[in-house]
């Protein structure tokens, strides 16, 4: 049928250029980036959904005609195209001023800044420790081809790697040669450190997650906090492109999800799985899914303990 076409669709490949996996990042991205982000659907010859495309938002824009609004966007190869408002699907976030779409990330100028120039900073440091290491002053007058020729001869004598007893000798043409210490300027530990929570406060996130050093608690709040609200996002905007109000009211929807077992460590997934399966929650082959292992042959029947007693029926079990 064409509603699980359109599932197989989303699970593997929801248009010709994207897997799920791109498709989603691509969404997240531009959410991420714009806090708005754009998708349509595709449609074949009869006007049927066939597939979707997310939409790069800086190339997308509202236009009314005759009275019905559309949205003109641009593919990334240069395709221009329209469609009805009522057809797209759109995800925000910061939205407050504006019905359609999410503010900008401007506000995070002034902290990106700060890392941008410490940035610089350390680069320009390491340039001229690499280039300027001691300063001699001349106590003669010379010529700029004498000076240029003095700096060579100085530098063969004393700072090549021919100066192997490690002693800087020179004459009374030089008043003084002294060494330059550059140290290029570093925002202490603690400023550093709130820098960054600045940007981990306002994108959701936070080091250990950018780094996969998570624990499964760790990654539960991040679940919860970050992709769960994004994944329901996700599954209005598409149950309300793929169906009608009177197919939604029959319950039909699209729902996006991720399998947070898998994110537990071996002991936490082997008792979770050991609980859940006794109490015919969990199947074999879910069980071995949570491991990564490949399913079995009769293995989606479910069990339960048969010491387990209905609570209703306690002095009966026990006279028996």
């Amino acid at each position: 049928t064409s509603r699980s076409r359109l599932e197989k669709v989303l699970q593997f490949q929801p248009n010709p250029l994207m897997d799920t996996k791109k498709y989603l990042y691509r969404i997240a991205t531009v959410l991420s980036v714009d806090n708005t982000a754009f998708v349509v659907p595709l449609l074949d010859k009869n006007l049927a959904v066939k597939g979707f495309y997310p939409l790069a938002t800086e190339k997308s824009k509202f236009v009314t005609h005759e009275g019905k609004s559309y949205l003109v966007y641009e593919f990334l190869q240069g395709q221009k195209a329209a469609i009805e408002f009522e057809r797209v699907g759109r995800l925000t976030q910061m939205q407050y001023r504006d019905e359609l779409f999410g503010e900008s990330n401007a506000c995070m100028n002034p902290t990106l800044n700060l890392i941008d120039m410490q940035n610089q900073g350390t680069v320009e440091g390491i340039k001229q420790g690499a280039t300027i290491r001691f300063m001699a002053k001349l106590a003669q007058s010379l010529k700029p081809k004498d000076i240029d020729d003095e700096r060579r001869r100085f530098v063969k004598s004393n700072l090549s790697t021919e100066n192997n007893g490690g002693v800087m000798m020179f004459d009374q043409k030089y008043d003084e040669v002294k060494q330059i210490d550059s140290k290029p300027f570093v925002v202490n530990p603690a400023q550093m450190n709130q820098i960054k929570e600045n940007v981990f406060n306002y994108f959701g996130t936070n080091e250990n997650i950018l780094q996969n050093k998570f624990t499964s608690d760790e990654w539960s709040a991040y679940y919860e906090g970050k992709i769960e609200p994004f994944a329901l996002e996700l599954g209005l905007v598409h149950s309300n492109m793929l169906f009608n109000e009177r197919e939604r009211a029959y319950g039909n929807e699209v729902f996006f999800t991720a399998n947070r077992l898998q994110y537990m460590s071996n002991s936490e997934k082997l008792n979770t799985v050991t609980q859940l399966f006794d109490r015919g929650f969990l199947t074999h082959n879910q069980g071995l899914e949570i491991f990564n292992m490949s399913p079995v042959d009769d293995g989606d029947n479910r069990y339960i303990r048969r010491e387990y007693v209905d609570t209703d029926n306690l002095d009966r079990e026990g006279a028996e």
